[in-house]
């Protein structure tokens, strides 16, 4: 009897450690710092390389869910059956503006409601900028001292400003409503100096211009609010001098601007044919113009009849300009360009900053680009959408709506790998169980340091390689409902996606 009560004692004081090792601190799979980077907090999840997803369920309804982009699996390893939902978030989520650096970001959603989630509390904190309408298009600055909208049904462009001095998401309040008949989108640079509007199948890009108390609307301007003693006015690019005449510059609708890295300039991107123009109305050609954003400013108001452009130059983009990114050297423009056949194909153009011509242009993806970011591996991601119908499509060939440029040897390849009709079929079909084609790409995301990027990619959560553009067991991190968009909210700066 003793033997055996020895026996087991020496068996348990064996086992004693190895307890330890797996329940102590030996063994931690989510390992925290009482200071973590950048001071931020341990959220409730206890994640910390976290992806929100965007998700639309219905018409009115949707959600915002938290990955561990880590382990690529949605719960926490010791809550096997769980998910991480943000709090208080139930609308139908469209669209997220991350800004990692302030620990929050804006969901914008198909009502129209801009809300805020606070990544260090994993929870909503309320409508951020209400506005009348269902915009098409917004801008928050991550000082958050104003929301701009474009609501192109309602010909509108808004500014939800502060209705006091400090700016706080619970202050916003004073809306300035401009009638903008066809505004569809709006641009804004970080400190938001320059805030300009596209309108659709229109050669104007407009800027807005603040005006102070002692200065009249000048001539040219095509509204001002209050009317009485204006605020702000909207006034065309080209014809903020004093005769209101339009010379300059010659914009084949402009679509999109992309500011440079260093601050300085605006590069408005002209679609041309793919956005409707034609050679019978002379802008069909594709191009970027490097703008200075001195001539841009809000506060810039034109004093001289001599007008200076902000235009310094313009480069033609054959390939197509819809989207754009810059790494300080080259410039990276991705669109579509028309075919022999009458379709249209995809294109990235690569610019030099040095020389402002186009170096390269290489064949990508078919569709409408509007998602492009650096990630791992010195590697380039180009979303898009509506690919199927595309010349790839076309001709037998790969067409799904995503790509992944490697910088190091100057070669794209579509992903997934497939080619239709073949045996390779894609590894993680969607619902619609189509074996070849993903569909529309609304989201990407880096995942720093980690070799990955995540998408949201024909309505569900999809992750990648960056090596090689493989692709990454999903089972664990498919969400329900449908994924619209992706953030890193770890992100080290607020320029990683």
């Amino acid at each position: 009897m003793k033997s055996v009560m020895f026996a087991r004692l020496a068996t348990a004081l064996l086992l004693a450690p190895i307890a330890l090792s797996v329940t102590g601190c030996g063994n931690r799979p989510y390992k925290t710092t009482e200071n973590q980077f950048a001071g931020r907090p341990v959220p409730p999840s206890q994640l910390t390389q976290r992806v929100l997803v965007g998700i639309s369920i219905g018409a009115a309804q949707g959600a915002a869910q938290v990955l561990d982009a880590k382990r690529d699996i949605r719960s926490n390893v010791y809550q096997p059956n769980s998910i991480f939902a943000i709090s208080g978030f139930s609308s139908n989520a469209q669209r997220i503006i991350s800004y990692p650096e302030q620990t929050r970001g804006y969901v914008f959603n198909a009502d129209g409601s801009v809300v805020t989630i606070n990544y260090s509390t994993e929870s909503a904190l309320g409508n951020t900028a209400p506005v009348s309408g269902l915009p098409s298009d917004v801008a928050v600055p991550s000082d958050v001292q104003a929301v701009y909208a474009a609501q192109e049904r309602d010909g509108l462009f808004t500014i939800n400003a502060p209705s006091s001095g400090s700016g706080t998401t619970a202050s916003l309040g004073v809306t300035y409503a401009f009638a903008v008949p066809g505004v569809y989108r709006v641009a804004v640079n970080p400190a938001h100096t320059v805030v300009l509007m596209m309108v659709r199948n229109s050669n104007l890009l407009y800027r807005l211009l603040q005006i102070n108390s002692n200065q009249t609307a000048p001539a040219g301007a095509l509204t001002c609010q209050p009317l009485n003693k204006p605020v702000y006015c909207i006034v065309p690019v080209g014809s903020s001098q004093p005769d209101g005449n339009i010379r300059d510059p010659a914009l084949h609708r402009p679509t999109t601007v992309y500011f440079s890295p260093d601050g300085s300039q605006a590069y408005i991107l002209s679609c041309g044919r793919e956005c409707g123009g034609s050679a019978a109305t002379g802008d069909d050609t594709s191009a970027v113009s490097f703008a200075d954003l001195s001539g841009l400013r809000i506060d810039n108001y034109p004093t001289s009849s001599v007008y200076t452009s902000p235009i310094v130059n313009t480069t033609l983009v054959p390939g197509g300009a819809t989207a754009a990114i810059s790494d300080g050297a080259t410039l990276y423009i991705a669109g579509q360009s028309l075919q022999t056949d009458n379709i249209f194909g995809g294109n990235l153009s690569l610019i030099s900053l040095a020389t402002r011509a186009v170096t390269n242009t290489y064949s990508i993806s078919d569709g409408t680009h509007t998602r492009m970011l650096f990630a791992d591996d010195n590697t380039l991601w180009i979303g898009s959408s509506n690919c199927a119908s595309g010349e790839r499509a076309a001709h037998g060939q790969n067409y799904n709506c995503l790509t992944r440029f490697s910088i190091t040897s100057k070669s794209a390849a579509i992903v997934p790998a497939v080619t239709p009709g073949g045996a390779v079929t894609v590894s993680f079909p969607n619902g619609n169980l189509d074996p070849y084609y993903y569909g529309s790409l609304t989201g990407i995301c880096w995942v720093e340091g980690l070799n990955k990027v995540y998408t949201a990619y024909g309505g569900q959560v999809h992750a990648f390689k960056t090596v090689d553009g493989s692709e990454i067991d999903n089972s664990l991190i498919t969400v329900q409902g449908t994924a619209t968009d992706v953030a890193y909210i770890d992100a080290s700066t607020n320029v990683a996606n």
